[in-house]
């Protein structure tokens, strides 16, 4: 089995959390360097987390011949231009979602990934559960009949109003941060793009959308919708309801490594599907480098493209009173 070698832009928590200690976990990687613009946090995080290598620079990391993929956690202004570099540096892409700020950020990525025969992933770690693929399974072949409403939600409590999350100018804003999750799934378990969106929107002082509630119409009588923010109490839900019954998915996007349940519920029976622990973290990773061996995408970066059309549909109309926006708008 090849084993890949992962360089890692920055120190971010989701880094030091969650991705690192899923490689460290995968028997088909090894964490061979992390990146900091300060040298001295760098060196501190490579001593923490037990990583050799550690560059006071991106581009330094990005320049090491013998790193193979590069994991992004970078804030969303920064996917689009060290993603890029990372590609002409011959390194495959794993980039944290949103992929980038729009869809004309997106299409330059996907093409510097193209021109340097590299491979690039949005990391929406939650769809490669095999809760949220059976679950998709499940609704495909009709489990509850026809489908007719998809709800979601993603919510947690933001107080720090200096958090990166706050800032405009940095991609910031509940819809880019977390709603992104929402629209990802209800796209994902219809199988098809919404035709038009609405949304209203409770602005923050920076001019973010501090919390969002949207309407998605797939057509063909199919209804998704959602809402996220940062002025609640952490919350993930997601319920699929057709002509046949409802699909019930607790703690969606997050649901830990532990024993997970999807739970159908059809003529007042419940029927569950229990899942044993795994980290979703390490599968999408395994995945990913699974994808670098085949040299094929199971969820390819055209898929990013048309989440952030979405986005970019929902903060239209958000912007506009909740106005309905045709997605065929949105370049």
């Amino acid at each position: 089995m090849k084993k890949y070698r992962w360089g890692i832009l920055s120190t971010a928590n989701i880094g030091r959390r969650a991705m690192i200690p899923a490689l460290k976990e995968s028997k088909m990687a090894k964490v061979i360097a992390v990146a900091s613009r300060e040298s001295e946090k760098a060196h501190r995080f490579s001593e923490e987390l037990g990583i050799p290598v550690a560059y006071g620079d991106y581009q330094a990391l990005l320049d090491d011949p013998s790193i193979d993929a590069v994991y992004n956690p970078l804030p969303n202004h920064l996917h689009k231009p060290w993603s890029i570099r990372a590609a002409e540096a011959g390194k495959h892409i794993l980039c944290e979602k949103p992929l980038a700020l729009n869809t004309g950020e997106c299409r330059e990525m996907i093409a510097a990934a193209k021109a340097n025969n590299v491979l690039l992933m949005e990391s929406f770690m939650y769809r490669h559960h095999p809760r949220i693929q059976a679950a998709r399974q499940q609704i495909q072949s009709g489990a509850v009949g026809k489908l007719h409403i998809i709800e979601s939600a993603f919510t947690f409590r933001l107080d720090n109003k200096a958090d990166i999350r706050y800032q405009p100018e940095m991609g910031g804003g509940a819809a880019m941060d977390v709603g992104c999750y929402c629209i990802n799934i209800s796209r994902f378990l219809a199988g098809r793009e919404p035709e038009v969106v609405l949304a209203r929107a409770v602005w923050a002082s920076s001019g973010v959308d501090d919390q969002l509630t949207a309407i998605l119409d797939f057509g063909g009588g199919l209804i998704a919708h959602f809402d996220c923010g940062f002025n609640q109490r952490s919350r993930q839900c997601c319920i699929a309801s057709g002509t046949e019954g409802f699909m019930v998915i607790r703690n969606t996007f997050l649901p830990g490594i532990g024993r997970t349940i999807l739970n159908r519920v059809k003529e007042h029976q419940d029927h569950k599907t229990t899942f044993k622990g795994v980290n979703e973290y390490r599968l999408i990773a395994e995945d990913f480098m699974q994808s670098i061996q085949n040299k094929t995408l199971a969820f390819p970066p055209e898929d990013a493209v048309s989440n952030m059309r979405v986005i970019q549909a929902l903060l239209k109309s958000a912007k506009m009173d909740g106005k309905a926006i045709e997605i065929a708008e949105i370049d």
